[in-house]
């Protein structure tokens, strides 16, 4: 869960859901200046799903006692990520090997650059953990991926290292869209047709409806966005009312339409 901050109260987005505004980022990604990204429709998958794992968690979230909202993504405690992310193997393979892969990937890629679960030994052994059955896993899924006529182009290091720093650009700016681009952000290292670049988002305004993009990463003159949440007005220090609340909370939904600079 992600939350949108107003004045008065929060918006609360769930995970997959903003793993479905990647997905959409995904679907309009790419032109002359930004080159293109094969298998598309698996990478496409890889991003609109990567969340997965969340699915279980959000129909029952966990109460945070120190802001009394449900936590958000980045306040989860390690064990909690762990379990999530532990089990989305077993749900993104039936949608096929590519997308697991990468979901996979995105996973650990998470666990490799945000290490706060190195701050106690019991969850530093739960990661270590994780890591090491996930790394056999993606092993054992590109072997069987370059063995495939399909897909062998498409697991080769290089198709395979571009394609996942792309979805891990997706859920990077969907997840500033989702929670309302409040001043000028960059992305650093954002692949090109010839090598990387910079992307600015700029807001137009202050309810996060339109933004400014540079340089133009698109294959269309504008992309609209469109998601939902729900509005929490109240602090809980009780999980089960804040999860009754929540299932009873006010559907509210957004949009944010995307231009270039």
């Amino acid at each position: 869960m992600l939350h949108r901050q107003t004045p008065t109260e929060i918006i609360a987005i769930a995970q997959p859901t903003h793993a479905w505004i990647a997905g959409c980022l995904a679907q309009a990604w790419g032109n002359e200046d930004f080159g293109y990204f094969t298998p598309r429709e698996e990478v496409c998958l890889g991003a609109a799903i990567h969340d997965i794992g969340w699915v279980f968690w959000e129909d029952k979230p966990t109460l945070n006692p120190q802001t009394g909202y449900p936590h958000n993504f980045m306040e989860l405690p390690s064990e909690i990520s762990v379990k999530i992310w532990s089990g989305v193997k077993h749900l993104t393979l039936s949608y096929g090997r590519y997308a697991a892969l990468l979901i996979s990937l995105h996973g650990t890629g998470l666990f490799e650059r945000f290490r706060k679960w190195e701050n106690s030994p019991e969850s530093t052994q739960l990661v270590k953990e994780y890591l090491q059955q996930e790394y056999a896993f993606q092993e054992q899924l590109i072997n069987h991926l370059k063995n495939d006529t399909y897909y062998a182009n498409y697991a080769i290091p290089e198709a395979i290292h571009r394609n996942r720093n792309l979805v891990a650009i997706w859920d990077s700016l969907s997840l500033a869209l989702c929670m309302g681009v409040q001043e000028e952000r960059q992305f650093d290292g954002i692949p090109t047709a010839l090598g990387e670049t910079t992307l600015t988002l700029v807001p137009l305004d202050d309810k996060f409806e339109k933004v400014k993009v540079s340089p133009w990463a698109f294959d269309r003159d504008e992309v609209k966005l469109n998601y939902d949440g729900r509005v929490l007005r109240n602090r809980f220090t009780d999980e089960t009312q804040m999860r009754q609340a929540l299932a009873n909370a006010e559907w509210v939904n957004m949009s944010t339409v995307l231009i270039p600079m």
